[in-house]
């Protein structure tokens, strides 16, 4: 009996130790996966803004979850490749934004759920079931670009009324051209325009596309959103300048950077509401029950700086309508 009453307090002893340790145990800490098309650098304010929502939700990167960056610099054929890296280091959750890209995220994985900062039609392109019920594992905000062809064009026109080709550049994974130039083109044929599509394949195609430009003789420039454009910003503001072509890019980030004007939603914002999808699905939501939310904020910027170079004097009128002008 004796015995038995030791053996029993041993026992009991064992475990009392050991709960301290277990109840030390560190849970796990999420890790979630960003996939760019783009360069670091072209993604820096949408990472930092991502970053600055997860912090509004108590998320401190490297304490209680952690971030892992790809980025293809450009290149369309990284991103299989790059998508597939994510998934093998089992992360969590994808943020990825370009139709390419969330196409790289779907392949990769059919579990891990993936959110898009932006996206211009996540329907149509076959991302999502629909706005309300995306079912699968993927869902994230809209861009609304295509719907703004209309009024990007006629801003062109009130700044340069003289404009009667315009050049739609967008990147092939980026954009869909088609509907792009069947939704802008009554609004064009009003404005007294013709619509020319210049497809840029990849990063090495920008000669190409300037001599096509030149050649249909485009008298402007309207940009589709897209990483690639803006990683290459350089490029196409040299051609811009050298050719003395209005060019109306789709965020403000091109404009800060030396473009001369942009019209559409603010993408920044759309990466700081990107964390909270990341937050719901963390916390047990599935991507298939959170609806895609539509852009909340929308706003026109003007580079006065940009206009000078190109000898383009901007209207009272586009001026006061500009939400902010960098002079």
């Amino acid at each position: 009996m004796r015995k038995t009453v030791i053996s029993f307090a041993l026992t009991a002893l064992f475990y009392a130790l050991c709960l301290p340790v277990y109840a030390q145990q560190p849970q796990k800490v999420p890790r979630v996966g960003i996939l760019e098309l783009g360069s670091p650098s072209a993604s820096a304010a949408g990472h930092k803004a991502f970053q600055l929502g997860l912090r509004e939700l108590g998320y401190i990167e490297g304490k209680n979850i952690f971030l892992e960056f790809r980025y293809a610099d450009g290149k369309l054929d990284r991103l299989p490749e790059l998508a597939a890296d994510l998934v093998s280091s089992k992360v969590d959750a994808i943020v990825t934004r370009s139709t390419g890209s969330i196409r790289a995220a779907m392949n990769a994985s059919k579990t891990i759920p993936i959110i898009f900062p932006s996206a211009g039609a996540p329907v149509e392109d076959g991302l999502v079931a629909s706005l309300a019920k995306p079912g699968g594992n993927v869902t994230g905000l809209t861009q609304l670009s295509a719907e703004l062809d209309g009024k990007k064009l006629e801003i062109v026109k009130q700044t340069a009324p003289k404009v009667t080709r315009v050049g739609l550049l967008w990147t092939v994974g980026s954009a869909r051209p088609d509907d792009r130039l069947k939704e802008a083109d009554p609004a064009a044929k009003a404005l007294g325009i013709r619509l020319h599509s210049l497809e840029l394949k990849d990063s090495d195609d920008f000669a190409r596309i300037f001599d096509a430009a030149k050649q249909i003789g485009v008298q402007a420039l309207s940009l589709a959103p897209s990483p690639l454009l803006f990683t290459h910003r350089a490029t196409i503001f040299d051609f811009v300048a050298k050719n003395r072509l209005p060019a109306m890019y789709s965020t403000r980030d091109f404009v800060e950077a030396g473009g001369l004007m942009s019209y559409g939603q603010d993408i920044i914002d759309n990466w700081r509401r990107a964390a909270t999808f990341v937050d719901k699905i963390l916390k047990g939501a599935k991507p298939a029950d959170l609806p895609v939310e539509q852009p909340k904020k929308f706003e026109f910027i003007i580079n006065l700086k940009a206009a000078k170079q190109i000898g383009v004097t901007i209207p009272p009128n586009v001026l006061a309508r500009a939400d902010k002008v960098i002079k």
